[in-house]
């Protein structure tokens, strides 16, 4: 007994080499995951701070019925723990010391903005300061073309129906300013308190009530649960991701996290499999022997178990160590490159997948193998006899496999994402197994000399069994490296492509028919050329196949559309940014049908065929739906639900033209001639929005950054763990070549050609697998489209072959250092 504890000794354990590299493959597994998931929990939660300050709220509340909410609605929500604000907003005519303009008020509350800053400035010239609060009472602040337009200054009064209010900043931005695109005219922000005494609003006021709410997600929600019974079809929740400006793009983001923490768990599993594979291969003489001094195969399986699950506990410990400062270190550098403090949350929730792939992967690739020891004979210690057989280690694979998806799944929580990482290492296996036929056929014919060339194909042949395993997993850590390259890229691409420097930051709406063209020709000779100008009409959607649509819709659906009139347009064109996805365009000639925007489609339940009666004023128009098409809302572009035919139903409707454009912020001056020149032409300025879009892509754009160099650090990790797997055969070998003469300068050319074949092979198979993957993720989950990424596909195999030689010569140091005979004897 005593011997048998000695031999199972943790002391013992810890001077085993194969041990040691178990434990570190641990380490590194559970910091790698668990630093990714922490820093894409932060990561989440700043963008979506971020944007929250798009509502100036985490969620607000709309009443578009012209009726301010019941007050105990407020109530409950401050008796749970929820802060509130209020906003009204409603459209009028302001009167200064030489004329009157329309403009866009915003009434505050003193909360506002529960979220995000407001800029101001005290004067024309003035700098600009940041302030968390709205005005006071008997203050207004305006937009600082009003100063221009009216003739007014700072400290001058601005009479607002009944009341004077002294105008005591000019606003620059506010943090929702234009998030809904309604804001047609110059904004002007007033305390909600003044609002009565201007006696503006009166029974049928068009007027808009919005509440603000920030909290906890989890009070949010459970005051929605509360709120959604008692809502009537005026009335709206909405958060950041319902708004269609940004919230495709957060999505994008937040599916990208996923990627890169469920790439972290299938590398970090590798790693631990391939590490613990080989400790358990290198126990069957120990078996072997403790079966000699009289233990059972229980017991031996309960010792096993007992041991793994001692590495397990000590792996975890020893990652979250590591894990811990690396995510407080990405958290602050998050925080400089936004340039403001960024508060640190440590998410336990996170730590889960860290925990769980660690104790799966132990298990489920090490114990398999240690629990068929129980099975070893005695005798083995006596005889030298083979290890596994291929066929004994099919159930282990086939576990493995499952446990590592199921990890994904879990985490990632996407099925499309698992079916693209399943279909391309399916695919990668396949062409493994054809490469491996091949390569087995030809290396048979190739017979050994004193040619490094002949040496390292000979060597190849000789662990064929070791070679494909290892060019599986270069292949498969190559793939998944390269996936996640490859989708930032795209990403990134997609999003600079949709916010390019000329991005249009104007809209132009309620343009006369006859003055288009005077419009066009002004900023042509302004060197700020319009896009493309549409007509607009304005409609409500009554019917679905001439049932009122309300009867004919699934009373489930909260369908905000079907609440308020929506903007309709005729075009002859497809716009280049949005997609057929059903039917076809309008051919030439084609005067019936209407084209419908995807998501609406959905809602709906639209299908071709189906007839949609709009109702126009007092005239009703009845069109089938000939086309259902994607509209890309975060273009910064006129986008429409409902497109027309040219000579369609809206041909004799009364239509205004709405159209966009980009203005350099040096050139900002013209809008104020524009203004008096066409003062029935609304402009709306978008700049804002842009630079706070662009402002989130910037911090997801670093934020992937760091996930990418985390996974391709992780990559490293799992290449060094399977070439050091083959390290003892390869020593004694080298051993054996340098006592029979072989010169060191020959060992290294051949050791270096042979694993350079091996990453060769590996890299093309490895990014022809990840273009697989990368053509599934981008068509299904990132609804991108697809294109060769040959800048990746051509320099990948090359280092990958180059990595791999450096990795074999790392292998050859104790041989070229130390002498063979008593290397040998160290590796006995």
């Amino acid at each position: 007994m005593a011997a048998s504890q000695k031999l199972m000794s943790v002391s013992r354990d810890w001077r085993e080499r194969d041990v040691r590299v178990v434990l570190v493959a641990l380490i590194i597994a559970v910091a790698t995951v668990a630093t990714i998931a922490l820093f894409a929990s932060q990561l989440q939660r700043t963008l979506v701070s971020s944007a929250s300050s798009f509502l100036a709220a985490d969620r607000q509340l709309e009443a578009e019925n012209g009726r301010p909410v019941p007050a105990g609605w407020i109530e409950e929500a401050r008796d749970r723990g929820i802060e509130t604000g209020q906003m009204i907003e409603f459209s009028t005519m302001v009167f200064g010391e030489s004329g009157f303009q329309l403009v866009s008020v915003k009434a505050v509350s003193d909360e506002y903005p529960l979220r995000g800053d407001i800029e101001v400035q005290s004067r024309a010239e003035g700098t600009r300061s940041i302030v968390g609060s709205g005005p006071a009472k008997g203050e207004i602040w305006i937009n600082p073309r009003l100063l221009r337009l009216l003739e007014l200054d700072v400290g001058d009064t601005l009479e607002v129906g009944n009341l004077k209010l002294e105008i005591s900043n000019l606003l620059l931005r506010e943090p929702d300013g234009g998030f809904r695109l309604s804001s047609l005219a110059p904004r002007v922000m007033m305390h909600v308190d003044d609002v009565p005494a201007t006696g503006v609003l009166q029974e049928g006021s068009r007027v808009e009530y919005i509440y603000l709410f920030a909290g906890a997600e989890n009070l949010l929600n459970d005051y929605y649960q509360w709120l959604e019974p008692q809502l009537e079809p005026s009335h709206e929740w909405e958060g950041v991701r319902d708004g269609e400006t940004f919230s495709r793009s957060l999505e994008r983001a937040e599916r990208f996290l996923l990627l890169g923490g469920s790439l972290a768990v299938l590398l970090a599993a590798v790693a631990v499999a391939v590490a613990s594979r080989q400790y358990a291969l290198s126990q069957r003489d120990t078996v072997a022997l403790l079966k000699t001094l009289g233990l059972t195969g229980k017991g031996i399986g309960r010792l096993y178990l007992r041991r793994l699950a001692l590495w397990g506990v000590a792996g975890i410990i020893g990652g979250l160590v590591l894990a811990l400062p690396l995510f407080w270190l990405l958290a602050r550098m998050l925080g400089s490159v936004l340039e403001r403090p960024v508060d640190i949350y440590l998410d336990p929730a996170a730590l889960a997948p860290a925990l769980l792939t660690a104790l799966v992967s132990l298990f489920a690739f090490a114990y398999p193998p240690v629990r068929r020891l129980r099975n070893v004979p005695a005798m083995r210690v006596l005889r030298s006899q083979p290890g596994e057989t291929g066929r004994e280690a099919v159930p282990d694979l086939v576990i493995a496999v499952l446990a590592i998806f199921g990890l994904v799944w879990m985490y990632a929580g996407e099925l499309a994402l698992v079916a693209s990482l399943l279909g391309g290492l399916v695919l990668l296996l396949a062409v493994l197994g054809l490469v491996g036929w091949l390569m087995v056929s030809v290396l048979r014919k190739v017979r050994g000399g004193g040619n490094a060339w002949r040496l390292a194909l000979v060597g190849l042949y000789r662990h064929r069994q070791a070679s494909m395993a290892q060019m599986a997993v270069f292949a498969m850590t190559l793939m998944l490296a390269a996936t996640l390259v490859l989708v930032r890229s795209s990403l990134l691409d997609d999003w600079q492509a949709q916010l390019p420097d000329d991005a249009p930051n104007h809209f132009l709406i309620n343009i006369a028919p006859d003055t288009v063209d005077e419009v066009d020709a002004y900023w042509a000779q302004q060197g700020a050329p319009l896009d493309t100008v549409y007509p607009m009409v304005r409609g409500r959607l009554t019917e679905l196949n001439d049932q009122p649509v309300k009867e004919a819709v699934s009373k489930d659906e909260r369908i905000n559309a079907l609440n308020r009139e929506l903007n309709l347009t005729w075009m002859e064109d497809l716009p280049e940014d949005n997609r057929i996805v059903e039917g076809e365009w309008f051919a030439a000639g084609v005067t019936e049908g209407v084209s419908v925007e995807a998501e609406l489609a959905e809602r709906l339940g639209l299908e071709l065929g189906d007839r949609l009666t709009f109702t126009i004023g007092s005239e009703q128009v009845t069109e089938p739906v000939v086309s259902i098409r994607t509209v890309q809302w975060d273009s910064m572009k006129p986008n429409f639900y409902i497109a027309f035919p040219p000579d369609g139903g809206l041909t004799d409707m009364p239509a205004t033209w709405i159209t966009s454009f980009h203005l350099g912020a040096s050139n900002k001056v013209a809008l104020n001639e524009f203004s008096r020149r066409f003062p029935t032409v609304s402009v709306l300025e978008i700049d804002h929005i842009i630079e706070r879009i662009q402002d989130i892509v910037r911090q997801v754009t670093q934020a992937i950054e760091a996930i990418l160099a985390l996974i391709l650090a992780a990559a490293l990790v799992v290449m060094a763990a399977v070439v050091s797997a083959t390290l003892r055969d390869r020593q004694r070998e080298g051993a054996l070549l340098r006592t029979l003469g072989g010169q060191q300068s020959l060992l290294v050319r051949s050791t270096m050609l042979e694993f350079a074949l091996l990453g060769f092979v590996a890299g093309i198979l490895g990014v022809l697998a990840a273009e697989a993957a990368v053509y599934a993720l981008q068509v299904r989950m990132f609804e991108g489209s697809f294109q060769w990424h040959w800048e990746v596909m051509l320099p990948v195999p090359l280092i990958s072959a180059l990595l791999l030689a450096l990795f074999g010569r790392w292998q050859l140091r104790p041989v070229l250092s130390v002498s063979p005979m008593l290397l040998l004897r160290r590796l006995e």
